[in-house]
Order: C-alpha cells, then structure tokens, then sequence
C-alpha cells in the first residue's frame, strides 16, 4: 500500500477524521430539511414525522457502546471505514425506501448505527496519537469541520430535488472510504502516545460500575445531555418549525446553516484558546470547567429568548448561538 508523506501523520489523521465528521454532520441534517417536502408530497403527520427524525437516535445511541468495546479488537481503520460504509450506504438508499415508512424507519435506524460507530473511534483514535497540548485544537477542527457539513448540506439541500440530496453525500462517504484505506495507516500499540491517565486509575483495570457511581463522570453525562437536547432540536426540528410556525418557504431553509456556521467558527477559536490557557499553565479541570460553562450557559439563554420570537430572520439569529 503507498505511503503518503505530505502531510505528517497527527495532520493527516484530523484532516480525514474532519472529513469523515463532515460527511457524518450532513447525514443527519438531509432528513429535517428534506422531510419538509416530502411531507407536502406523502402526506405524512406529525406524528410519523416524528418517527422517521427520532429513528436515527434508536441506532446511533445502542452502537456507541459497541464501538467503544470493538475498536481495541479490531482496530481503528477497519471499525471507522466500516462504520462511514454503513450510514453512507443508508444515506444514497433512502429515496427508494420512501414508499413504506417501516423500511424508512429501519433505514434511518441503519443510519444511526453507522454514526453512532464513527465518533467513539475517532476519539480514540485522537486520544492515543494526538499529543495532549494539541488535543484541544484537534477537536476544535473535529467539530469546526461537522459544522461545515452542516453548514454546506443545509445551503445545498432546499435548493435541489430532495432525492438528490441522499445521493450527493452519501456517494462523497463512500468515496472517502476509499481514501480512508489509501492513506491511513494502522500503527503498533508501542507507536501510540500514551493517554494521560490519573493516579488513581493507573495500573488497575476500570470496573463498569465505576462508569455510573463516579460523580465526575456523571457531571460529563449531564453535561452532554443539555447539550446534545439543545443540538438536535435545533438540527432535527428548526426547519419544520420555520415552515409550520413563521411560513418559511424551501428556500429560507437555507437560513438553517447560521447556527452551523457560528458553531464551526467558536469550535476553532475555543481550541485554540483551550490549548493556549493549557500551556500558560492553566489546569486542565479548569479549562474544561470553563469551556462548559461558556458552552451550556449561553445556547440555554438564547433557547430561551428563542421561544418568544415570532418573526423568521429574528428566530434565526437567537437560535445560531446554541
């Protein structure tokens, strides 16, 4: 197999994690803006709607963990590439799946499972080759580069026929795939940096219990959850809300890729200043507590402010800040 060379192996391996994360953002923001014509089209409820959007969660949230026990098993490369197969493979098949809502379901539960695998291990992946004072950064571009897909599906989609939305990205996923296998390459374990681990857990095996009895690892479960609730939201209902509730036509959906666009832009510069308070010997608990802070405090403020708008172009620009 060539080896590639132009870019070290750290920059190489966030570039196509990036990549891989942009295609994954853009799969999952096709549905809500497509599902709006398609409803004018299959007559479908609110409650059949709310089906097909919630059908992906069912998968993504059960495969997590597998990914997380089978990455050590059988390595990065494969889980990864098999991973971004699967939810691409769903995303170009949606179309055809249309006509019967069980088999749409199942597909958008497929989906979930594909993309539920990709992230846990691109973050083992960075955790063991991405050196610590970098780690911010990395992840900075990680979700800098989701965004973007958010970003660049939610301008492309409404203005296009909503089958080829499916097609486009989910045939670019496969494509990486392809370029996943050319240009990474699977180290030994002794290649690998070390994780920073406490003293407290260093050469002893982690019991499972201690993943739901230890209090700081549940001030990260809820951390995420307040999170997440506020990102998919906004991802899976802001364009049905637009249409239904401020009469936003197919094209104003586009107005969706403001929240993407200052998502991309805070995660790079939150990176950056995360590592540089690092090396001006800030603690890291104390970096982390602040980033959260800063990120939990302010999308709860403008969810709130959201609420009480009733005009498109004011909705829009409270709901960018989560």
């Amino acid at each position: 197999m060539p080896r590639f060379t132009i870019l070290p192996r750290t920059s190489r391996i966030v570039a196509l994690c990036s990549a891989a994360n942009f295609i994954n953002a853009a799969d999952r923001v096709i549905m809500p803006i497509a599902i709006v014509p398609m409803t004018k089209e299959y007559k479908w409820n609110l409650h059949w709607q709310g089906w097909i959007l919630s059908a992906f969660a069912f998968g993504y949230f059960t495969s997590q963990i597998v990914s997380a026990c089978t990455v050590n098993r059988f390595g990065c490369k494969t889980i990864l590439m098999s991973a971004v197969l699967l939810w691409s493979i769903s995303t170009v098949i949606t179309p055809f799946l249309v006509h019967s809502i069980p088999l749409l379901i199942t597909c958008r539960v497929i989906l979930g499972l594909g993309e539920g695998l990709g992230l846990p291990v691109i973050f083992h992946l960075f955790a063991h080759s991405i050196p610590v004072e970098e780690r911010s950064r990395a992840f900075g571009y990680l979700v800098a580069a989701g965004s973007v897909g958010q970003v660049v599906a939610s301008i492309i989609c409404p203005r296009i026929s909503w089958p080829i939305g499916f097609y486009i990205f989910g045939s670019i996923g496969i494509l990486w795939s392809g370029l996943w296998i050319i240009m990474y390459q699977e180290t030994n374990s002794q290649e690998e940096i070390p994780l920073f681990v406490p003293k407290i857990v260093q050469n002893r095996s982690l019991r499972w219990s201690e993943l739901i009895t230890h209090w700081p690892l549940w001030a990260l479960y809820i951390a995420h959850f307040a999170m997440n609730w506020s990102n998919y939201i906004i991802m899976q209902w802001l364009p049905t809300y637009l249409a239904r509730n401020l009469s936003a036509n197919e094209k104003s959906m586009s107005l969706t890729a403001f929240p993407y666009i200052v998502n991309s832009l805070v995660g790079i510069v939150a990176g950056h200043n995360a590592d540089n308070l690092v090396q001006k010997r800030w603690s890291v608990l104390s970096v982390r507590r602040l980033m959260t802070s800063i990120g939990l405090i302010g999308p709860g403020a403008f969810l709130l402010a959201f609420c009480a708008v009733d005009n498109l172009l004011a909705a829009v620009m409270y709901v960018q800040w989560p």
